[in-house]
């Protein structure tokens, strides 16, 4: 078999576990130090393409890597900022394939993973040795493929993965700024991925804390003051574009979260009375229209006669593929359609038709409004607010990235002093237990507190010491 070597930078404190697996199935060989790093060569077999030898290598490397404890918490995703709505929707996750992407991913032994999929981004957060592993998984799942998600990717790691979650939960990286509508997303995530048994307490404490953020951040600044998100931006397309919108007939397609507040944004904000509601899930309509007396449900079985009625159509589904084609519409008919859906459920080719508009979520996200002037001046606000809870997740985990070697310290040194003791006790006639005990805890407790100190430096390595700790009190 042809053999490719692969050159891996690694820290001197990687070399050790590297030796152990030397001849398990892995090439290693290690050349001089080179400003406290050490090149590494790993051979794997020759792949025939590229892209397979790529995923191939990711792959040994990942297996290898998590054998030896490198894995890393990593965050890889699309978004609006360099993805349009089209490629989006290639990248779009449905709800069934985010459940079949989750028990994927454990069975490839990501054991830490959640997603979440809204129609301004797909984003992956999990542990991984090596982020291939995340985006083999997203193209998976998604109509996307590898050469697509390196044109317009983001790939954070480690504490940039924690604050750009911590900026996704608040609204700052919403696409119409302050929208909150991600936080119901970002629960369903969490929910789902502990459904499933694909989170750690990691993951868990970490979006508990985004959620705590994006509650303060709501509460306490104006960042979400004003009604401004893609629904309330879909009517007032309507408002601004038609000015005779509330004699037309509106046709809202969907009742997901979006076709919801669409809904009560037209009841609110326009005195329409001839807004109709489709929905493929019948029952959910009649309890929706039950509390909102001022819209009509219709059936599924005569959408194409309520569309022939429409001046305008919303469509706001939650379908792979196109619901609405050129088959529902006449070519004489003028119609506005607002396409709120990711992917995309409105085929392009019904623009073919003169009389037919069609605007889509990135169109609408660029109306704003004097609330949105006001919400930018609140962004250092709710800044500040995420750093104070940024500092208290990373204050737990330097905590929880101690404990193994505290607790290594402690074990070794309660051991010494019970073996002291009993040592004491039968060479000295009435020896005091009691206060040998007091003095000796409150020596224990002063060094551990030593210990930790020096466990905070930035410098020193958690395994290292543990090794130290091992070597001394062995010997």
């Amino acid at each position: 078999m042809n053999l490719f070597l692969f050159r891996i930078i690694l820290h001197k404190s990687d070399l050790k576990p590297y030796a152990q697996y030397k001849n398990k199935g892995f090439q290693v060989f290690y050349q001089k130090k080179i400003r406290k790093k050490h090149r590494t060569l790993l051979k794997v077999p020759q792949a025939t393409f590229l892209s397979s030898l790529s995923f191939y290598f990711c792959s040994i490397v990942e297996r290898f890597m998590k054998q030896i404890g490198q894995e890393h918490f990593y965050n890889i995703g699309v978004s609006y900022k360099k993805a349009d709505a089209e490629m989006r929707g290639k990248f779009s996750v449905s709800k069934k394939n985010q459940t079949a992407l989750l028990s994927a991913a454990k069975e490839k032994g990501v054991t830490s993973i959640f997603i979440i999929s809204t129609c301004n981004r797909t984003e992956i957060f999990g542990f991984a040795s090596r982020p291939c592993l995340l985006i083999e998984l997203l193209c998976a799942f998604s109509e996307g493929n590898a050469a697509e998600f390196n044109t317009i990717c983001n790939i954070h790691k480690d504490q940039d993965a924690i604050s750009h979650l911590f900026r996704i939960g608040t609204g700052l990286e919403s696409q119409i700024l302050g929208d909150y509508e991600i936080v119901g997303q970002l629960r369903h995530s969490l929910k789902l991925s502990k459904k499933l048994k694909t989170t750690n307490a990691y993951i868990e404490r970490l979006v508990n804390s985004v959620l705590q953020a994006s509650k303060r951040v709501k509460n306490e600044t104006k960042l979400s003051s004003g009604t401004t998100s893609v629904s309330y931006a879909a009517v007032q397309y309507i408002i601004e574009n038609l000015p005779d919108y509330n004699s037309k007939n509106i046709l809202v397609f969907g009742l997901g979260k979006m076709g919801k507040h669409t809904c009560k944004n037209l009841a609110e904000y326009t005195r329409n009375k001839q807004v109709c509601l489709v929905n493929r899930t019948e029952e959910k309509a009649i309890q929706f229209v039950k509390e909102h007396a001022s819209i009509r449900k219709s059936t599924i079985e005569n959408l194409n006669s309520e569309v022939a009625n429409a001046d305008v159509l919303i469509v706001s589904t939650g379908a792979d593929k196109p619901t609405i084609t050129k088959a529902h519409l006449s070519q004489q008919k003028k119609i506005l359609i607002l396409d709120l859906s990711m992917p995309e459920n409105v085929a392009k080719e019904v623009t073919d038709y003169a009389g037919v508009s069609l605007v889509n979520v990135d169109e609408l996200s660029k109306i704003t409004d004097k609330t949105l002037a006001v919400r930018e001046q609140e962004i250092p606000f709710a800044e500040a607010i995420i750093e104070t809870h940024k500092t208290e997740f990373n204050e737990w985990l330097n905590i929880r990235r101690f404990t193994p070697a505290i607790a290594a310290l402690k074990e070794s040194l309660e051991s010494i002093k019970k073996d002291e003791i009993n040592f004491q006790k039968k060479k000295i006639i009435n020896f005091d237990e009691s206060q040998a005990e007091i003095l000796t805890t409150r020596f224990i407790q002063k060094i551990t507190t030593q210990f930790v100190k020096h466990l905070k430096d930035e410098e020193t390595s958690v395994s290292e010491s543990i090794e130290v700790i091992q070597k001394v009190f062995q010997s």
